[in-house]
């Protein structure tokens, strides 16, 4: 397998080619930098986009939702869906509201989705879905019931190409407006998980695990 995914004409990044990334390392990178993605597909001839909390298993990108859900009924019709997750990393002030921007790191992949029937799988798409979100709380918690399962859509997305978009650094100002009176630079923006809140129905002397405590403060 190839350490970059081969330029089409659907991953192919048009604008600001220089910021581009077609290597596994950085799609992968981002994907699971991300909490969720959003995900694009067609429905009666017109564009969808709907938010979804992913994981990802090598080339495999697992989503899920309630099997009735409209979401799962149009991914398992359609054969070609679109994900993007992207993590904002700052606002970058110019001297100019036109070179003004932001810095962020941004993925996006196709791929043909498909429904997890198999009842294995459908379980180790619901686990790569828990442990990208709470990594280690799937052991913690007690097995899915039956119903639960069957209640639960998986789809599996597996990439068939893929890019990523990076910005960073300082405002690309044109040479004149330097000169300008005017402060400029980049306002840095910072994603990260914050402190545990207990639920009021916790059993007396029950502690967050080590686990769950390492969640906390996690820079994504």
């Amino acid at each position: 397998m190839s350490n970059d995914y081969k330029i089409s004409k659907s991953n192919k990044v048009r604008q600001l080619r220089e910021k581009a990334a077609y290597d596994r390392g950085t799609v992968h990178r981002v994907l699971d930098s991300a909490l969720f993605c959003s995900v694009a597909f067609v429905q009666d001839g017109g564009p969808v986009v709907v938010p979804m909390i992913h994981g990802r298993d090598g080339e495999t990108v697992y989503v899920h939702g309630a099997r009735k859900a409209r979401v799962i009924r149009l991914l398992e019709q359609n054969e070609q869906a679109c994900l993007n997750a992207t993590l904002v990393d700052g606002i970058v002030l110019a001297r100019s509201a036109f070179n003004s921007s932001m810095n962020y790191r941004s993925v996006t992949i196709f791929g043909a989705p498909r429904l997890v029937e198999d009842r294995s799988e459908k379980l180790h798409g619901m686990r790569v879905i828990s442990e990208h979100l709470m990594p280690g709380r799937w052991d913690e918690l007690r097995e899915p019931h039956e119903d639960e399962i069957k209640m639960t859509g998986v789809i599996a997305i597996e990439i068939e190409s893929a890019s990523a978009k990076i910005a960073g650094g300082m405002p690309d100002d044109e040479d004149e407006d330097y000169a300008i009176p005017v402060w400029a630079g980049v306002l840095p923006l910072e994603s990260r998980l914050t402190t545990l809140i207990d639920d009021e129905r916790l059993i007396d002397g029950v502690e967050p695990s080590a686990i769950v405590r390492a969640l906390q403060e996690r820079l994504l």
